[in-house]
């Protein structure tokens, strides 16, 4: 018998690492609590200590460059108005930075000097972001507002000398703009000027200051990595992948390192080199497991850097990796709560073909149980975004499922990243359905697998992937035994009417306007078909969720409780998302008995 659903929500994930300033610890989150909070470790392998003791999560951690400090942030509730904080290691004091709890900030990084950080907040809009400043050891409305912005505003890091920082500011997901502020004046240098949709993503400094490196799809249809000089005045092409889009890169602006990632079909590849007269010469593959690795943190000499790395078979964790050499350490050990490493399964990539003759990519999981003989229930897990991907990495759910009899399937549908920019608008606005088309023909794939029982496929998903369980389930309802849609979008006019101020503009780049559009998002939102809908379903929600509000549900239950099975669950101190443990285990022991009850 495998495992309870509690035992698998119990592995722990290490993650979001950050290099202290002598070089002799790691920050990072895990959530051996049952929200994400901050420890640190000083060997590979040794006994962490934790740092932050809160009910809420942690959402981030950063070091200071020059002392024993770090600043955190963490919201209430999943409101995702996160506030600032500073930790004093050698006290463990805990001073509080900011006094907008109706606020969002976003972290923006460490002067060089550690005297001054920077982020972004909406305080004088809620719709809009703001650059601010503000010292180490000032609170409050001490921050000074250095740029007043017009939409959505993240910052890339400070200069070399620490008098300008990168601001970035986006219009969709899949179009943004890189300017370089001069935090004294307030001037910006603009330096990503462009026609149409083009994404300029990971800016970070150059080690003179004289230039910045990104990620662009500027002349082609996935990304590469480029250099731009810091005044705009010439981009040149670092380095580029004939197939595969190079999606992050990180830089020691002191040193000249560099760690740029390639998304090769969901798997990470990392390249380590050198930066010298504007080229970069690789020196290093770093030896990782093979999986999905982010979050570079270099060291204060740069000679060496943590990531974290995860893959289906394995929890994340963080690991140290040479620059010169690529050798790597894993530094931290994350519970799997006794569950054997060897159970878990690693999915098959496949692809499939879909109405118009393109092959979707996706990650198919057999149980250990299965006999080949058309017996198996599936899960088919839609992930949301649209733009985002699902990739091998490790979810206790999937493994507990796999565990417990289920296949699961996991398809990056058209609209989803990491496929270059032709995909990735596929399924823009008026195109919207036939994504919903590629889950169809995915369930076709299925049908016809010796594997499979046709007559027990779930579809499941989260946010816009609630949506797309929703919509499959009313446009193809003879697929589906059974439905589960967690924070998901069942009609897009009352979404884009109710979703933060700060992100209505953002959504109506991907799905369409209400000034323009509304008459279109009605034809597409499943709660005006939901009569349609003919298997069982189970709905989701945090009450706190500023991106999908509540009522989504609400109306989605009410309507579709007339004709089919319809379970409901709330939770008041979630927002976007289950993050606390507690809600977890309820709302997945919940899962296992509805599938139990309709599935099996």
């Amino acid at each position: 018998m495998p495992h309870d659903i509690e035992r698998y929500l119990n592995v722990r994930s290490a993650y979001g690492a950050s290099v202290g300033p002598d070089g002799d610890r790691v920050a990072f989150l895990m959530d051996t609590t049952g929200v994400p909070q901050v420890w640190t470790v000083t060997d590979p392998g040794g006994w962490p200590e934790q740092r932050t003791f809160f009910d809420e999560r942690v959402t981030f951690v950063s070091f200071s460059p020059e002392r024993p400090e770090f600043v955190f942030g963490m919201d209430e509730g999943g409101d995702e108005r996160g506030q600032l904080f500073r930790y004093n290691l050698p006290t463990g004091e805990i001073t509080p930075l900011t006094a907008t709890p109706e606020a969002k900030h976003r972290w923006g990084g460490w002067s060089h000097d550690g005297e001054r950080f920077a982020f972004t907040a909406n305080r004088r809009d809620e719709s809009v972001f703001d650059v601010y400043v503000q010292g180490r050891d000032e609170t409050g409305a001490d921050a000074e507002l250095v740029f007043e912005g017009d939409g959505w505003l993240t910052l890339g890091g400070w200069s070399p000398d620490d008098s300008r920082v990168i601001v970035s500011e986006a219009y969709s997901n899949f179009d943004q703009d890189v300017w370089v502020l001069d935090v004294a004046t307030g001037e910006r240098a603009h330096l990503t000027p462009h026609e149409g949709t083009v994404r300029f993503q990971s800016a970070e400094w150059g080690p003179d200051g004289e230039a910045v490196y990104l990620v662009s799809d500027r002349e082609g249809d996935t990304l590469d990595l480029w250099r731009v000089d810091a005044d705009g005045s010439e981009f040149s092409l670092v380095a580029s992948d004939a197939e595969w889009e190079i999606d992050g890169v990180a830089v020691d602006d002191e040193g000249g390192r560099l760690v740029y990632s390639t998304n090769v079909d969901g798997y990470t590849e990392l390249t380590v080199g050198e930066l010298a007269d504007g080229e970069v010469t690789a020196t290093a593959t770093p030896d990782l497991p093979r999986g999905v690795a982010g979050g570079v943190s270099f060291s204060p000499s740069g000679d060496r850097f943590a990531v974290t790395v995860t893959r289906r078979g394995d929890p994340a964790n963080v690991y140290v990796v040479d620059s010169d050499t690529g050798a790597a350490e894993r530094w931290t050990n994350a519970s799997t709560a006794g569950i054997p490493r060897d159970s878990f399964v690693e999915p098959e990539l496949v692809h499939y073909p879909t109405f118009d003759g393109r092959e979707i990519p996706a990650f198919f999981s057999l149980p250990e149980t299965d006999a080949g003989t058309g017996e198996t229930p599936v899960i088919v897990d839609i992930h949301g975004g649209p733009e985002s991907q699902r990739r091998p990495s490790f979810s206790a759910v999937t493994q507990y499922f796999l565990a417990s009899g289920y296949a699961v399937f996991e398809p990056n549908v058209r609209g989803s990243a990491g496929y270059g920019k032709a995909y990735s608008h596929l399924d823009d606005v008026e195109n919207r359905m036939d994504a919903v088309a590629d889950v169809e023909a995915g369930v076709e794939w299925l049908q016809d697998h010796p594997a499979v029982d046709p007559d027990r496929i779930v579809a499941m998903g989260g946010s816009y992937g609630g949506f797309m369980v929703l919509a499959a389930m009313t446009t193809y309802p003879d697929l589906w035994a059974a439905g589960v849609d967690i924070v998901g979008i069942a009609d897009f006019v009352t979404f884009l009417e109710n979703t933060g101020e700060w992100r209505r503009e953002l959504r109506e780049a991907e799905y369409g306007s209400l000034a323009e559009d509304r008459e279109f998002l009605e034809s597409i939102s499943p709660l005006n078909t939901i009569e349609s809908i003919g298997a069982p379903l189970f709905v989701l929600h945090g009450e706190n969720d500023p991106r999908v509000p509540v009522s989504e549900a609400h109306q989605l239950v009410e309507a579709a409780s007339d004709h089919v099975p319809v379970r409901e669950l709330l939770f008041e101190d979630e927002g976007h998302g289950l993050t606390k443990l507690e809600n977890r285990i309820e709302a997945y022991e919940a899962i296992v008995e509805f599938l139990a009850e309709h599935v099996n």
